[in-house]
């Protein structure tokens, strides 16, 4: 379990366009990550680098509701404009993830087509870069069902475990945990976000003191999203 943890704003990444070198970017802004840390990056940046954004006419209602129904694999709710679907990565958020905040008028973000490979990329190009082992979080914003609020959460990571499983050890009067299992990137994707905001240009944030035993090889899509035998919901 991690004693203390230090979160710290990652400044001077800058306007980030189609074809950037993310890791480069990143590795100039924060020279100094060290074994260990990890590093949140938002899904925004992680997006504009692969160029995933789309046209849209902002004068024209349908034109978000096309691009969004593209994204769609599954619809769940409908209320006005506000759409809960399911992606093809298997996360259930509005509007399937297309984003017009943070960019430039008269275009779309759209997730990363593989979350996860984009951390491991982004991992990949920091060891190279700086020579160090950091693990890596794409972080987005979600709603979630029954609570009011956003926050933030893990959409793709590397170099870190997605759950830490607790089952079969004991709490603190020694009964032992029989379901607990702790979503932690989804924890550090919202601690992260406190010091980075959503209207600062803060694109990435620096988690240092994260239990050793938290690292390792994670996948949010192999151990986040819950499969349909698992659901109750569906």
């Amino acid at each position: 379990m991690a004693r203390g943890l230090e979160i710290l704003p990652v400044d001077g990444v800058g306007e980030v366009r189609p074809g950037d070198d993310l890791s480069r970017l990143l590795a100039h802004a924060e020279p100094d990550l060290a074994d260990g840390d990890v590093l949140v990056v938002t899904q925004k940046v992680v997006s504009k680098a692969e160029a995933q954004l789309v046209p849209i006419d902002p004068n024209d209602p349908d034109s978000k509701s096309t691009i969004v129904e593209g994204e769609s694999v599954r619809v769940l709710r409908r209320r006005g404009d506000l759409v809960i679907s399911e992606t093809r990565h298997g996360f259930v958020c509005a509007n399937a993830g297309v984003d017009l905040s943070n960019v430039e008028h008269g275009w779309a973000a759209l997730l990363p087509e593989d979350p996860d490979r984009s951390a491991r990329r982004l991992r990949d190009g920091l060891r190279g870069r700086l020579g160090v082992n950091v693990a890596i979080v794409i972080s987005d914003t979600f709603g979630r069902a029954w609570r009011r609020g956003l926050t933030d959460v893990a959409i793709g990571c590397a170099g870190i475990k997605a759950v830490v499983d607790l089952r079969g050890t004991d709490d603190a009067l020694g009964r032992e945990l029989a379901v607990t299992e702790v979503c932690v990137v989804d924890e550090l994707a919202a601690a992260a976000e406190l010091v980075m905001g959503k209207s600062s240009g803060i694109c990435a944030a620096v988690v240092r003191g994260v239990d050793p035993s938290w690292l390792g090889r994670g996948e949010v899509h192999a151990e986040v999203v819950r499969p349909p035998a698992e659901d109750l919901f569906r």
